[in-house]
């Protein structure tokens, strides 16, 4: 048997590929929208993929089954577990099997074993490995998608947050603990290969090791540390991270079916045109640092620089029904589309070089304080107000006094909350994101941001009063 996973470190997600080297057939189970490095494995080793596999309709990144089934004429294996709200719309364009727990299929001499794992998503599937060609007759390994993660187990709450399907939350934590009590019935040495590790937002504190097994998650995960559903239901939903506002479309978009990638080249524009542009309601994101965002750039502009959490805040920040230019590196433009193609986000129209921003006048900057200067002249003044742009649970946990807290993501959406006529004073955890709210800030008339340099951790350091 051949085995390979990949992982968008982008998204934290992971993918595999299994191949039966007596037969060449290979199956690709969760594959990104990218599937360059699927065909180019399958080339190498000599395999031919002819299955792919979903564990569940996907809310965090666009899936790549639709493409790779396009690209391999390969047969999809999809859930056909929970309610006809959350079917696979485009399966009747491929060909397809729909799967029911207990049921199995082949990848040449390997048998994949069906198992219905509800909570995450109530058509949540896992996918039990045995390598019958190798000559076992036990189990090896299970894909568990967003069930069970390295020290963690998936949210049961995306359905309510980002579908709008209210009274779900609750409902999908006790199916999780039902389903856990099923995995824990699995033999110890079977090993874990979860859909994504840290830093994935369909988890609350995934590890970045890239597999475990049963055995270890039973002594280490607290999630199957558990024994009753009350208590583990409390603790489940308590402190989820917000669901960032993308996660709706992936789900609707995942559902229904990618639309087939058409990697059309993003031509150049000239700097001039940028203005324009954003008077017309197209995103304009400056990809460069923030130092050097903070320095200079166009008015009406954002800042999200190029980075492993680009993706995540351009779906927070970005309308699907928005153009795209992006302002970046010249040897970047391919990558930064690729990022944005992997949520969907297909609109990018053209891009600027960084070096026609640095030869512009006319620019806009910021400026950032540092904590004892908040102290000493801004904090009690009644022209300047506070923003926290922390998570919800950051904020529960510790906040400035008088601060407003309005979390970065949603700053467009509420931008009433801050009270007119008040000098915004910005801050996170430690100033990135706090870079991140105060472009969204001036992009949207509020040219007298200030920013916070090291965010709340330099506030306490200095001895900043809490609250």
């Amino acid at each position: 048997m051949f085995f390979k996973s990949y992982f968008d470190e982008n998204l934290a997600q992971m993918s595999y590929l299994v191949g039966c080297q007596k037969t060449g057939e290979a199956l690709v189970i969760d594959p990104a929208r990218d599937v360059t490095p699927y065909l180019t494995t399958a080339e190498k080793e000599g395999l031919n993929i002819t299955s792919i596999a979903e564990t569940h309709i996907h809310a965090d990144y666009l899936s790549g089954s639709r493409e790779l089934a396009s690209r391999t004429a390969a047969k999809l294996y999809l859930s056909d577990e929970g309610n006809n709200d959350w079917k696979y719309g485009f399966a009747e364009n491929h060909n397809h099997q729909f799967l029911k727990d207990g049921e199995q299929f082949y990848v040449g001499n390997v048998k994949l074993e069906v198992i219905h794992t509800p909570g995450h998503t109530p058509e949540s599937l896992s996918f039990l490995l045995t390598d019958e060609g190798g000559g076992s007759d036990i189990p090896m390994g299970i894909f568990t998608g967003d069930f069970v993660f390295v020290g963690d187990v998936g949210r049961p709450d995306l359905l309510e947050k980002a579908a709008g399907e209210a009274g779900t939350a609750e409902a999908g934590a006790k199916d999780m603990f039902q389903s856990l009590q099923r995995f824990k019935e699995l033999p110890e040495y079977v090993q874990v290969w979860p859909g994504h590790g840290a830093g994935s937002a369909c988890g609350k504190s995934l590890g970045a090791v890239p597999s475990s097994t049963v055995g270890y998650e039973k002594v280490n995960n607290w999630a199957l540390n558990h024994d009753q559903e009350a208590p583990f239901t409390r603790e489940l939903l308590e402190g989820q991270p917000e669901s960032p506002n993308y996660f709706a479309m992936m789900k609707k978009l995942n559902k229904e079916g990618p639309a087939l990638l058409k990697n059309q080249a993003v031509g150049e524009i000239e700097i001039e045109k940028v203005r324009e542009e954003v008077q017309r309601g197209s995103a304009v994101i400056d990809t460069r640092s923030k130092e050097d965002f903070a320095q200079g750039h166009l008015p009406g502009t954002i800042n999200i620089p190029f980075n492993k959490a680009f993706a995540n805040w351009a779906g927070w920040l970005i309308s699907y029904d928005q153009d795209i230019i992006i302002i970046s590196d010249e040897s970047h433009v391919d990558d930064i589309q690729q990022a944005l193609q992997s949520i969907g986000l297909d609109q990018l129209t053209g891009y600027v070089r960084k070096e026609a921003v640095a030869q512009k006048e006319d620019l806009e900057a910021y400026v950032s304080i540092t904590a004892d200067q908040l102290n000493e002249k801004f904090k009690d003044h009644e022209d300047y107000i506070i923003i926290d742009v922390r998570t919800q649970s950051e904020w529960d946990k510790e906040h400035m006094e008088d601060a407003i807290h309005v979390m970065v993501g949603t700053l467009p959406d509420r931008l009433d909350e801050i009270p007119e006529g008040k000098t915004p004073i910005v801050h996170c955890q430690s100033g990135v994101r706090s870079a991140i709210a105060t472009s969204v800030l001036q992009a949207n008339g509020y040219k007298d941001v200030l920013n916070l340099e090291g965010g709340f951790s330099a506030w306490k350091e200095y001895g900043g009063k809490t609250a």
